[in-house]
């Protein structure tokens, strides 16, 4: 990037001639940001003609430093950007003289950057940093004079990481300037991490935008926001650009000086900075790798917030057709139909506008004369190409679809970083058998769809109170974004409809949120900056669920947002896959600062909650299970010798905790195989119970001493491999009546071992409590099955979710063994996390702390007992009916309690009066933990409880009870009985 430097001796008048213009045309606080550099200034006055015939003139590159002067062209600001990685720049200054260059058309551009980016751990390491007193004490006097409201409490903090991030620039900038960063940081962290504001200069037409975003996105941002200007015909004549990390992820502190080419002065109320508050907060939302972006937005076909939409038309078509038809529907072939006619896109995007305009008075009417239009023009679609125009008419239509049942969004709301849709779910049946016969046969309550810049996703659920957790894809390769986008709306059907299953015992129906994460543009090296797009993508994910469905008297609070749904919505998310302890505790805050009704509710297993891996609320379950079905074939776990293999290691949630409980209630217990990351553990005669308990929920299995297996047992080491040559080895230590024996063996030795154990160890019973998914599935479910045709375990209770696929299920159960399903056997997490949520909305935060060992214990009964419920209930049926498999039943008991549920909810919602009668009042007490009934002081707030609550609690306990405790045959004759004495009078 360099220029050659001119060789000509610039003539002293000459050069006070360039100082004498640039001190004339360039704004004065250009000479401010530029006093550390005296040698590029020296050097800019030097040699400042040779722009006349050269494209630019470098006056500084070192290795963290980049300044330039150059002619103002169309295109130099991104020439620069994308020469050098943006993601590294923290600083940058960009200034315009205000008159063109002597002898030239073109005013003279400087463009600054620096590359000195500091990490989250340099940050985090600097926490006890003071600021020299005397800067500090000119930057407070200049906040207390120009920023009165700004709250001086923040002041160290956030004066310290500028610092942290950029010293030089601290003690060079005037203490104003200085003043109006910290400004714009604080109002930023106030508003949420998006913020904007203009003022205007005194005695001129120019005006200061500031501008701030947390975690901004890491690549074209800046030239994004340039382009958001130049678009909008407003000229940037210098600005500053700060981006420093707090310790968790970036902020960008951005102060433009720009004027509007018409001539007339940018201010706060003018319908321009509406405008540009739309464009600069569609930042956040649009991509500048989409095509929407580069084919339609740059060009002036779009605005910006336009193409943001007709972006997220098309990953709701594609996600929606695409995971029954991938062939004919794939990302490529909806994101051509949407670019191939542009007029189609922007006549589907004025039809939302229309429906979701909140500044439209007869929305109904326009809507409903644009909806046959729009229509019309969809029907009428046709180019000649027969095939082609078949499936592009199937994708406007699902525009179409997508429109009419969207129930309410946040896509006119300002300050937002992500999109949502709630939808009405009858959408599905008008999409067709064509494209949902791949789906579980069940109809979603709601579905919500989220767009985002760097993803997308949905959140399903199959009751109006649902829960269950927030699972984020990582996509790091192009292919792995599309396979996964193509199948990411069925793979979260699937998922809610089993968690609907799952979650019958409970008031929550199921639930479930998958989102799409592309990181595919990072490399390996770049995890920090993936860390922070997850981030992103969460957090703005989170608001703008909020925007939706925080409500006051059932509708939509936010005024931006038009409410055709208008009733609130309990809806409550776990952690699952790539949810870090940081991001659970930021949703849980939002929800509350927000005024979502579920408060902190919103995400359980917080610190204000049960944390599962403590507690073992899932594995409580699993053993209750195990417990039982051992009984059913003839076994006492608790008295009688019997033998266990285990999939997941002893640090587990699941694993760890069922041997823990095992431990304690089975003395003559042996546990002949676990399996975890980190090693195999085999010992026909059981692993050492002692040296287990050393290491249970501290470490993992590679822990264990195989000083303590018994003769004829072994581990292999997955952890502390070597290489000899080329050769990967893996250590394997076998007990033998001599001693413990080392040896090394390859992967193919390994992997064989490895993998043919939890087939092969024959056991009475096995637990998977962890693994990878499908492991047992349709191909090789008969390697269970030993030499003689006996199964290697005669009961499986699945404590890990998916280890044994369907099929496989169905034949294992063929051959006799006895199969207790997830949804049934693992259950207690979910219905512990319910309870969670009841804590949270009966005590404060502190009474909570103080009961929760109290609580807890209640809660771990309640499990034990619910466990037990329905153990017991499949065994029974199994023995009246033995042609039914344990799978079937387990459905079957889901189905009824869910059906129940439905009816029961539907009938206390109708009557809302009948919950808090002594009655009624009294199955809510039943559903509780013990304290609270015992307690009148805590038994007195369920009148507190959302009534929405109350319904769905009555309905909960009643349904289940019903199915658990009921009689078929006996409540058959309770209800004719009871419909006799109603219809037919005594003779």
């Amino acid at each position: 990037m360099k220029a050659p430097r001119a060789h000509t001796t610039v003539k002293p008048d000459e050069r006070r001639g360039n100082r004498c213009w640039l001190m004339k045309q360039m704004n004065p606080y250009f000479f401010v940001a530029m006093n550390d550099e005296p040698e590029a200034l020296a050097l800019l006055e030097r040699e400042m003609g040779t722009l006349r015939h050269n494209r630019r003139l470098v006056l500084a590159d070192r290795e963290k430093a980049l300044i330039q002067a150059l002619p103002n062209v169309p295109g130099s600001l991104y020439d620069t950007l994308r020469r050098i990685p943006e993601r590294e720049i923290s600083y940058a200054l960009i200034a315009h003289s205000e008159e063109p260059l002597p002898g030239t058309e073109r005013t003279l551009e400087i463009q600054r950057f620096e590359f000195d980016r500091k990490s989250n751990q340099e940050i985090q390491a600097g926490k006890d940093v003071v600021v020299p007193p005397a800067i500090r004490g000119r930057i407070a006097t200049a906040i207390r004079k120009n920023h009165p409201d700004f709250a001086l409490g923040d002041l160290d903090r956030l004066l310290r990481i500028i610092w942290l991030n950029n010293e030089s620039y601290v003690r060079g900038a005037r203490p104003d300037r200085a003043a109006r960063v910290l400004n714009l940081f604080q109002k930023a962290n106030r508003a949420g991490g998006l913020y904007l504001d203009v003022e205007e200069m005194g005695g001129g037409r120019e005006s200061q935008v500031h501008f701030a975003v947390a975690n901004p996105p890491q690549k074209d941002f800046l030239l994004q926001v340039m382009e958001v200007f130049n678009r909008l015909d407003l000229g940037v004549n210098h600005a500053y650009c700060l981006t420093v990390s707090n310790g968790i992820h970036p902020y960008f502190l951005g102060t433009f000086y720009v004027r509007r080419r018409d001539g007339n002065v940018l201010n706060r109320g003018s319908e321009l900075f509406s405008r540009l508050q739309n464009e600069l907060y569609n930042t956040q939302v649009l991509a500048t790798t989409s095509p929407a972006y580069q084919d339609f937005v740059t060009t002036g076909v779009m605005s910006g917030e336009e193409g943001s939409l007709v972006n997220a038309f098309i990953a709701f078509c594609h996600t929606n057709l695409a995971h029954n038809q991938p062939d004919r529907f794939g990302l490529d072939d909806v994101r051509s139909a949407f670019l191939s006619h542009p007029e189609i896109a922007m006549q589907l995007a004025k039809l939302f506008c229309v429906r979701f305009d909140p500044a439209i008075a007869d929305r109904a009417d326009v809507f409903e004369q644009t909806l046959a239009e729009t229509g019309r023009i969809v029907a009428e679609y046709n180019t000649g190409h027969r095939f082609l125009d078949e499936i592009r008419r199937t994708i406007f239509r699902c525009a179409l679809l997508f429109i009419q049942h969207t129930l309410k969004t946040n896509y006119f709301v300002l300050d937002k970083q992500a999109l949502a849709f709630r939808l009405d779910p009858s959408y599905l049946a008008l999409l067709g058998h064509e494209f949902t016969g791949d789906l579980p046969q069940a109809t979603p309550f709601r579905v919500t769809f989220f767009f985002s810049r760097f993803g997308f996703g949905y959140h399903i659920g199959f009751s109006d109170i649902a829960r269950g957790g927030w699972r984020t894809v990582i996509a790091r390769t192009p292919d792995d974004f599309i396979t996964n986008g193509n199948t990411i709306f069925r793979e979260n059907f699937v998922l809610a409809h089993t968690q609907h299953l799952k979650n019958k015992d409970i008031y929550e129906g199921g639930s479930k949120m998958v989102v799409l994460l592309d990181v595919a543009d990072l490399t390996p090296q770049e995890r920090e900056l993936e860390t922070w797009r997850l981030y992103k993508l969460q957090y703005g994910i989170t608001n703008a669920f909020l925007d939706i469905f925080v409500t006051r008297d059932g509708v939509a609070e936010h005024q931006r947002v038009v409410d055709y749904y208008r009733e609130d919505e309990a809806i409550e998310i776990g952690p699952d896959e790539n949810m870090h302890d940081s991001m659970i505790e930021s949703i849980a805050k939002l929800s509350a600062a927000r005024g979502y009704l579920l408060g902190i509710g919103i995400m359980s297993s917080k610190r204000v909650g049960i944390n599962h891996k403590e507690f073992g609320v899932t594995s409580t379950g699993v053993v209750r299970f195990a417990e039982l079905t051992m009984q059913e074939l003839g076994i006492d776990v608790h008295r009688e010798p019997f033998s266990v293999k285990f999939t997941g290691g002893p640090n587990g949630d699941v694993a760890g905790n069922a041997m823990r409980i095992m431990l304690d209630r089975c003395p003559v217990m042996q546990i002949r195989l676990i399996l975890d990351g980190t090693a195999a553990l085999f010992d026909l005669l059981g692993a050492d119970h002692q040296e287990l308990s050393r290491i249970l929920l501290k470490e993992d299995l590679d822990a264990f001493d195989p000083r303590k297996l018994h003769p004829g047992g072994f581990m292999l080491f997955r952890s502390g491999s070597r290489t000899e040559g080329l050769r990967a080895l893996y250590r394997k230590m076998t007990m033998t009546d001599a001693g413990l024996r080392e040896e090394w063996i390859s992967v193919d030795e390994f992997s064989r071992e490895f993998g043919g154990l939890v087939f092969d160890t024959p056991t009475d019973l096995f637990i998977p409590g962890g693994g990878r998914p499908e492991t047992i599935d349709i191909n090789n479910w008969e390697r269970f099955f030993l030499a003689d045709g006996t199964p290697s375990a005669r009961a499986i209770v699945e404590g890990a979710n998916s280890f044994i696929t369907p099929d496989a299920r169905l034949q294992l159960q063929k051959r006799g063994v006895i199969i207790m399903r997830d949804a049934s056997a693992n259950k207690c997490g979910v219905i512990s996390s319910s309870y969670e949520i009841i804590a949270n909305l009966l005590f404060s935060e502190s009474e909570f702390l103080q009961q929760k060992l109290r609580y807890v214990g209640d809660v771990l009964a309640i499990l034990e007992q619910r466990a037990g419920d329905e153990a017991h209930l499949i065994l029974r049926r199994r023995r009246e009916e033995p042609t039914l498999l344990c799978t079937e039943i387990s459905d079957a008991i889901s189905s009824e309690i869910n059906g129940h549920y439905a009816r029961l909810f539907r009938f206390f919602q109708a009557r809302p009066e009948l919950c808090l009668q002594p009655l009624f009042r009294r199955v809510i007490l039943s559903h509780l933990p013990r304290m609270i009934r015992d307690e009148p002081r805590y038994r007195r707030r369920i009148a507190k409880l959302p009534q929405k609550y109350r319904s769905a609690i009555l309905a909960a306990e009643l349904g289940s009870s019903m199915v658990y405790r009921g009689d078929r045959e006996s409540d058959f004759e309770d209800i004719l009985k009871l419909h006799i004495a109603r219809n037919f009078p005594a003779m």
